[in-house]
């Protein structure tokens, strides 16, 4: 507050911070333009953040919050991304589950953070068989909820992009199978969904086997313009060394098209929560990050929390776990 007497004017200009960094941080427009993504400068941007937990899950813990979201920022995150479990969404029902996005997007924005909203089921949607019961949907739920999104938040520039289904997997057809075509057909449609409601954010493709094989893309892309693949590529996908073998499973993609790895994360053994997926060292940090970093490849890391794993702090002190320690720094070092 700046007190200015001028005679017997007495002028008060308030200057409000928050008001200000809200007007700066206002986000510009992702696109895609070849194998990048750009903003409406014609800038080539590069994201790396952070995965939160669902956010009916934090909201429960209260968690979910400006705080919450300052947190990610002092990491050095320019990108969130929200994981949206379909019983979740169903449960809470759809006009309240929107309430927290709409929260969330908010704090985002005026933090500067692009946002990821992510359909999170593993499994099979073709047959509707999937890895436990938080994760079941129907296709006529994914379509609906796509649609609900679009419309809801296409205009929005922080909502820049839409992860049609989190870990697709026929679990060694345990699952049932689904072919590379029939995949890529349901996720033609969700994007044909998406855009016909208004969604103008980028569409996110993902692989079988977890989300970590893009190997069908060589011969058979989507059939889609303006979208990007994800993959994500945890420590026991492949035996090290890594580089390699990533690009032939899913780096190659970044010759033609933006690639985003939407999780990425390690554990020791002696952690809670470790399991055989993701039970590795700061080798499999150094690894992925030089990876991504010598190629310009965007990634977000899993995951902002306490109790979910492999979980970067240990308590809502913010008490960082072996992984959140690299990672944050990390994350820190491209300011």
């Amino acid at each position: 507050m700046h007190l200015i007497k001028t005679g017997s004017l007495v002028l008060i200009v308030l200057i409000s911070c928050q008001l200000l960094f809200a007007q700066n941080a206002h986000l510009s427009r992702l696109e895609v333009q070849g194998n990048q993504f750009i903003n409406q400068q014609g800038e080539k941007v590069v994201l790396r953040g952070l995965n939160t937990s669902d956010p009916d899950h934090l909201a429960a813990q209260r968690h979910w919050n400006l705080d919450y979201f300052r947190e990610m920022k002092s990491w050095g995150a320019n990108v969130v991304r929200f994981p949206i479990h379909p019983t979740r969404w169903e449960r809470r029902g759809p006009e309240e589950y929107l309430e927290l996005l709409d929260q969330g997007i908010a704090w985002a924005t005026e933090l500067g953070l692009y946002v990821i909203l992510d359909w999170h089921s593993i499994g099979n949607l073709r047959t509707q068989l999937y890895q436990s019961p938080i994760y079941e949907t129907t296709p006529k739920q994914t379509f609906e909820f796509w649609r609900t999104i679009a419309k809801r938040y296409g205009d929005h520039p922080t909502v820049a992009f839409y992860e049609l289904f989190n870990e697709p997997t026929t679990y060694n057809n345990q699952l049932g199978t689904c072919s590379w075509a029939q995949w890529k057909e349901l996720m033609e449609e969700i994007i044909i969904i998406i855009r016909a409601n208004g969604g103008k954010g980028i569409p996110l493709v993902a692989g079988f086997n977890w989300a970590y094989d893009l190997t069908p893309v060589r011969e058979d892309p989507i059939r889609a313009e303006g979208i990007a693949y994800v993959s994500h590529p945890y420590p026991q996908k492949r035996p090290k060394p890594w580089a390699e073998k990533w690009t032939e499973d899913w780096g190659f993609i970044k010759d033609k098209y933006p690639l985003i790895l939407t999780e990425i994360g390690f554990a020791g053994e002696e952690e809670r929560g470790a399991h055989v997926p993701v039970i590795s060292d700061e080798s499999y940090g150094d690894a992925i990050t030089d990876y991504c970093d010598s190629r310009d490849i965007s990634y977000v890391v899993w995951v902002f929390d306490a109790r979910w794993a492999p979980a970067l702090f240990s308590d809502w002190e913010y008490t960082l776990t072996r992984h959140g320690k690299y990672f944050k720094q990390h994350l820190q070092s491209y300011r």
